[in-house]
């Protein structure tokens, strides 16, 4: 298939051939979903600690007679049942949320979304993506010229390796993220409306996944 570059001013210039088993596949929700979710499940920590009722400082005393005060029975104040009592299932602070997900289904994943996202047109192509200076202006004044509004649009940019000036200019842009072709993850794709992709990076992308 052939994917759209832009130039400087937003105006296509060119073409690239580009895979169709990449960017021109059938969109599998439920595939994604299991993606983004597993994603996301592997990164928590799982370090959440709760006490269980032999862990919490109560008097292990009964509070009050078994019969005659008209309450229900109750053994001590550390039970689950009470305010300021232990877990009945607590967290140990060991737990594992990890799931796998196979290779195969990684990629078709990931070519399931970056499909959709041509299919949206929500995706641009440029030829490259720089600043001369460290300045958030002037990445912003770049990214307006290629149509873009920062202040309302949020954008993903996808580059074969990060210049430091880009990154330093993108970094108070609360809107914009700026990521290398090996970091591109479900996650930001699906997060972002927008994606801006350099063409040496649809090139790596392809090297890494189609």
């Amino acid at each position: 298939m052939e994917l759209k570059v832009i130039n400087d001013k937003g105006q296509a210039s060119a073409s690239l051939k580009a895979s169709d088993e990449l960017f021109g596949r059938e969109y599998n929700e439920g595939l994604v979903h299991q993606l983004v979710t597993a994603y996301m499940a592997n990164a928590r920590a799982g370090n959440s600690k709760q006490k269980g009722r032999s862990e919490i400082a109560k008097s292990t005393r009964k509070p009050f007679a078994q019969k005659g005060t008209g309450r229900a029975r109750a053994g001590m104040a550390s039970s689950p049942l009470w305010r300021g009592g232990g877990k009945i299932f607590p967290n140990t602070g060991e737990e594992n949320y990890t799931q796998k997900v196979n290779r195969k289904m990684y990629r078709a994943g990931l070519a399931s979304i970056l499909s959709k996202i041509v299919s949206e047109n929500r995706l641009m192509v440029v030829d490259t993506l720089t600043v001369d200076t460290p300045k958030t202006k002037n990445l912003a004044q770049k990214l307006k010229g290629l149509g873009v509004d920062t202040n309302s649009v949020r954008l993903l940019i996808i580059t074969d390796s990060i210049d430091e000036n880009l990154y330093l200019s993108s970094r108070n842009l609360p809107n914009v993220l700026v990521l290398e072709a090996n970091q591109a993850d479900p996650v930001s794709l699906v997060r972002f409306p927008n994606v801006l992709v350099t063409r040496n990076a649809v090139a790596k992308i392809e090297e890494m996944f189609a």
